[in-house]
């Protein structure tokens, strides 16, 4: 089992949205490592942090896991779509997204603050500089340790 690290506006898809839905399409990647990631690494079973980027307290605010593995993400060929990609066909999508499922939201967030002032975060992929994709990989060791301060 792999496990990651998915970031989200709040006011665009928040832990609550997936709670209310359960299951989603975790749609709109359009960077090449983070579409890698969900292409090449995630699998079904998979747990994930739910990251909440862009907001006055960014941090983790709970638990989800892969439902689906990658397949092609269809609004990178919807015209309307703010995630359209004019180089996306049928026959090479380019895009691809995984469904998630919702596990649990944490009674309170873990902060980028306080993570950072966390020395056994010290190594956490999330805090290295320039870090900011939107999908990361989670290191076991991280994983288990911000579950513990939960």
């Amino acid at each position: 089992m792999n496990f990651w690290l998915m970031k989200s506006e709040p006011d665009v898809f928040g832990i609550d949205d997936l709670k209310r839905v359960k299951t989603e399409p975790w749609d709109g990647i359009r960077n090449y490592q983070a579409r890698n990631f969900m292409r090449d690494a995630m699998k079904k079973g998979d747990k994930a942090f739910f990251y909440h980027s862009n907001t006055d307290v960014p941090g983790i605010v709970g638990m989800m896991s892969v439902h689906k593995e990658a397949y092609p993400d269809h609004t990178a060929r919807d015209p309307d779509s703010k995630y359209f990609d004019p180089k996306a066909t049928e026959e090479n999508p380019r895009w691809v997204m995984v469904d998630v499922k919702f596990s649990r939201k944490f009674k309170r967030t873990i902060s980028l603050a306080e993570m950072r002032d966390d020395p056994a975060l010290a190594d956490f992929r999330l805090l290295q500089r320039g870090q900011r994709l939107s999908i990361l990989p989670v290191e076991q060791v991280h994983w288990d340790h911000i579950v513990s301060l939960i």
